[in-house]
């Protein structure tokens, strides 16, 4: 099982004091608001609370004090209308005080709600953009290991938890207790005899609650992990949806999304019949209570030793009694939801996977002259796996070098060095003579600019992916960059120009149209370096013979580091370095390197009899007059 999708299926203790200590300090900033929603669900709560009281008082004083003096004396007409005026006026005065208690709860209420989910917001934004930051401080090693989706879940799922517990789960278990402790203490008030017969089903929701408590635990995790695996089977079907096509695999990838969708299905089945029987069964303990109160309470009315009002009072305290119970015992899956996504947090914001920066930095000139140095470089991904092994080389400001290799001989490798997006083990890089690990990566980076081969847009338009939020960067320079690398016709007949609209990946462009979207990218930050990761690999001919001429325009007065698959393209390189098995294996021109006989040139023959079988002789002797300009 792969481990982002083990992780789903981790699922730790329900409460963790130390990741609540910890989730506790994001509401500090907002503690003034915290503490006067507390102060209004007190309100909301006694609110409640006095409802029964006011309600009992009106019944024994008002209404049965009535039929009681009617009953007990005799009474002319005139003083049964006095009478009745009287307790008419004490019920009317209690009946009003009962609404004007209700209103202030409901003006309670709805602050302290307005205030609660206020800040959980404001907390909920505040840890999204602690986590975005942090995850643009990782060093590309972490992402290497880490699925796209995991870390997406992070941010969006994991947080959404997170504000459950902070919008009702804090106040929630805060105001249960209080209405538990209060209604209790208002029943021994009322009546302690009524109390005990009302409490004494709570051995029988004790018992509900630990059953309840034993059998959702694990129905949520299983319901977690088979939710996981649907998530991994969607993201790699979505993914791989062209070869699936290709190979005409529908039907069977169908049955099989059915096989894990199914699973799924069962699982939250059965989490939701528990909850469907917990909550019908605390209903039936709650009628139980009732008839327990109606019989003994009852009776005891019979005798004249409980009044009317308070058997109301108690009956509707016992209905009370059982909502803040139900609520204590279904968020138990809350906390324990949080708990998880918590600690999944917390695991990656504690994650100091980062190329560190020194403590006092050296700071880089405003133009670098581009002067670069590999000195007995030993670099490995993981553990000693050397993907690169005592490589040394230098690039004089100006130049442009060409690396070349078998795939795996460490030219990709080289250039993420140069950009300090890994560390090395061995040996040092100097960039003008400064050894990387002395400068600031954000500062270095801001010297090179890299075009990859898989280009990446953003989705958007034109103007925006070209200028990266560069605000200060008008649409003069981005035509300049544009016209540089022969795009700008192209921009310029699109709908809107440079407003054009971008989808997800430019996947309405062509291949060589999102390349020269990418060249005139890097060459708008008017880099020191220029790096192209084989970078004409997927264009067509016509767009690289674009590409080729402009190159030869912005190369001039900066160092170009070209990483090539087709050596028909670096021809013209000042310097040419061979890579195999991760050292360099060559170093010169081209036609140093075809008069050395080597490894260059078995890859120069190999790859121009390749080109022959296809084109023919004629194309051949066309496309190396081409390269020959």
């Amino acid at each position: 099982m792969p481990p982002f999708q083990a992780e789903e299926e981790v699922l730790g203790k329900a409460y963790d004091s130390r990741l609540m200590r910890r989730l506790l300090r994001y509401l500090r900033p907002y503690w003034p608001k915290m503490a006067l929603a507390m102060v209004l669900l007190v309100v909301v709560s006694a609110a409640g609370l006095l409802q029964p009281i006011i309600i009992q008082r009106a019944i024994d004083d008002g209404i049965m004090a009535f039929h009681a003096q009617i009953s007990g004396n005799t009474l002319d007409p005139v003083q049964v209308g006095a009478l009745r005026s009287q307790m008419a006026r004490r019920v009317a005065g209690l009946s009003f005080v009962l609404l004007a208690l209700m209103t202030l709860g409901f003006v309670a209420n709805y602050v302290q709600t307005y205030l609660l989910h206020w800040t959980g917001q404001h907390v909920m934004f505040d840890l999204r953009q602690e986590i975005y930051r942090h995850l643009q401080g990782l060093a590309l090693s972490f992402f290497d290991r880490n699925p796209t989706g995991r870390l997406v879940t992070r941010v969006t799922n994991d947080v959404e938890a997170l504000n459950e517990m902070y919008t009702g789960l804090f106040v929630g278990l805060f105001r249960d207790v209080f209405l538990l402790v209060g209604i209790v203490i208002a029943m021994f008030g009322l009546s302690p005899y009524l109390a005990l017969v009302c409490l004494a089903i709570l051995p029988l929701i004790g018992g509900v609650t630990v059953l309840f408590r034993m059998r959702i635990r694990d129905a949520y995790r299983q319901v977690r992990i088979k939710l996981a695996r649907i998530n991994a089977f969607m993201a790699e079907n979505i993914a791989g949806m062209r070869v699936i096509q290709i190979f005409h695999r529908e039907e069977a990838q169908a049955r099989q999304f059915a096989r894990v969708n199914r699973e799924y299905y069962d699982a939250s089945m059965v989490q939701l019949m528990i909850f469907a029987t917990f909550r019908p069964a605390i209903d039936l303990i709650s009628t139980g209570a009732v008839t327990l109160l109606l019989w003994f309470g009852g009776l005891k009315a019979m005798e004249g030793t409980v009044s009317l009002g308070v058997l109301f009072a108690f009956i509707n305290y016992v209905q009370q009694f059982f909502r803040p119970i139900s609520n204590l015992t279904e968020q138990y899956n809350v906390l324990q939801t949080a708990m998880a996504s918590a600690e999944r947090i917390f695991q990656l914001l504690d994650t100091k996977e980062i190329i560190p920066t020194p403590a006092h930095p050296r700071s880089l000139p405003p133009r670098l002259r581009g002067e670069v140095e590999f000195d007995h470089v030993w670099f490995a991904y993981q553990n000693d796996d050397w993907v690169l092994r005592d490589v040394s080389f230098r690039i004089e400001p100006g130049q442009t070098v060409a690396l070349v290799g078998h795939t795996g001989a460490g030219k990709s490798s080289i250039i993420s060095l140069l950009s300090r997006f890994y560390e090395i083990q061995k040996g040092s890089i100097r960039v003008d003579g400064i050894d990387l690990r002395e400068v600031d990566p954000a500062e270095l980076r801001r010297h090179i600019a890299v075009v990859l081969q898989d280009v990446f847009l953003f989705t958007g338009n034109i103007r925006d992916n070209i200028r990266l939020n560069r605000t200060e960067m008008g649409d003069e320079r981005i035509r300049e960059a544009l016209q540089e690398v022969g795009a700008l016709s192209f921009v310029e007949s699109l709908p809107g120009g440079l407003d054009a609209t971008v989808t997800e990946r430019g996947s309405t462009f062509s291949a060589g149209q999102r390349q020269l979207l990418a060249f005139a990218r890097a060459l708008a930050f008017d880099p020191s370096i220029l790096v192209l990761d084989e970078a004409t690999a997927n264009i067509d001919t016509e767009t690289e013979r674009l590409i080729q001429a402009a190159l030869r325009r912005v190369s001039a007065g900066r160092t170009t580091i070209v990483i090539a698959h087709r050596l028909s393209t670096i021809q013209h390189a000042d310097q040419i370095i061979v890579l195999h098995k991760g050292r360099v294996h060559e170093v010169g021109t081209h036609q140093e390197l075809l008069a050395l006989g080597g490894l260059y040139y078995d890859l120069y023959r190999l790859q121009y009899q390749q080109y022959q079988e296809v084109a023919g002789p004629a194309e051949v002797h066309s496309a190396h007059s081409r390269a020959a300009q």
